[in-house]
């Protein structure tokens, strides 16, 4: 099957579904690659934990940040269904620094991310992506912004209305009135970006090689594995990756490592126009069309 047909076949399971997303499949060897709509900006939600992460390990790099320095962590009590972690602490905890960056990616806990954002702010992150020569990924807020939406306002019976709220107050422009999904206020980037970031990461870049191999080590220990994993995971292939959910927004973002020595870096974004907060068909959908395009390009 050529690419076009491909692409034009996957745009219509997508569409069947519920879904419209921005993916980008790139051989880290090669660098062909193939794509659908990857340069449409996207809220990323918990994806921005990846460049936090590397901002934190350069800053322990360079001496700034002390990563066994024990910090006191407010507990988040969050009660709604969805956030793990210290996010869901009832009684404050000390936790060392590297330990809370373990709990931010790996485990994709707010709460640690915002005590990381508050030794390093969004801006300060920024900065360090632009010193990367790493474009595209706006960082405007924390996280605790992630965790104050209609889902969290309506009872557990009713999610179903704060995501019929996500898909029909959004505008042709991507705006919306919630803020954590108008791409001019949240946290947002495009597939491309985000990809940039992994290539980054995994090839030799600005990045130190020892921030970059700290980030990689613990986005290969992510535990939340039910998206692309299953497609991409295998005895003879390592999946590294990192998940971002918020309301009817399911991403996912990490490089696959074959045994035969290829290395190709996905990212699959993905926005639902099913009012459901339950939806594991659409992520079922979204990690065939991601397998898909990397099989297309393997195989090419």
């Amino acid at each position: 099957m050529s690419t076009e047909a491909l692409v034009r076949d996957l745009r219509a399971e997508l569409a069947e579904g519920g879904l419209r997303g921005s993916f980008l499949v790139r051989d880290l060897r090669t660098g062909a690659e193939i794509g659908i709509d990857p340069d449409r900006e996207y809220p990323i939600a918990s994806l921005v934990k990846v460049p936090l992460a590397a901002a934190t390990l350069e800053r322990i790099r360079r001496g700034e940040l002390d990563g066994a320095t024990q910090l006191d962590v407010p507990p988040g009590r969050v009660t709604t269904p969805g956030p793990i972690g210290v996010t869901r602490f009832r009684h404050p905890a000390r936790i060392a620094v590297e330990d809370l960056l373990y709990l931010s990616t790996c485990l994709s806990d707010g709460q640690a991310a915002d005590v990381l954002f508050g030794l390093t702010p969004p801006a300060e992150v920024a900065a360090l992506l632009t010193g990367w020569g790493l474009t595209g990924i706006a960082l405007r807020h924390e996280l605790r912004d992630l965790v104050d939406t209609p889902a969290e306002r309506f009872d557990a019976a009713e999610a179903d209305l704060a995501h019929a709220l996500a898909i029909s107050a959004g505008t042709a422009g991507q705006g919306h009135r919630l803020a954590q999904l108008d791409v001019s206020r949240a946290n947002t980037a495009s597939a491309r970006a985000l990809l940039e970031l992994l290539q980054a990461l995994w090839t030799p870049s600005k990045i130190d090689p020892v921030v970059a191999a700290g980030v990689r080590d613990l986005m290969a220990n992510n535990v939340i594995r039910h998206r692309l994993t299953p497609d991409f995971a295998s005895d003879a292939a390592k999946w590294s990756s990192k998940t971002g959910t918020l309301l009817n927004m399911r991403h996912e973002a990490g490089v696959v490592e074959h045994a035969d020595g290829g290395v190709f870096a996905v990212v699959a974004l993905t926005e639902s126009r099913v009012p459901a907060a339950v939806q594991p068909e659409a992520d079922v959908l979204m990690s065939r069309v991601a397998r898909a395009l990397r099989d297309h390009l393997r195989g090419a």
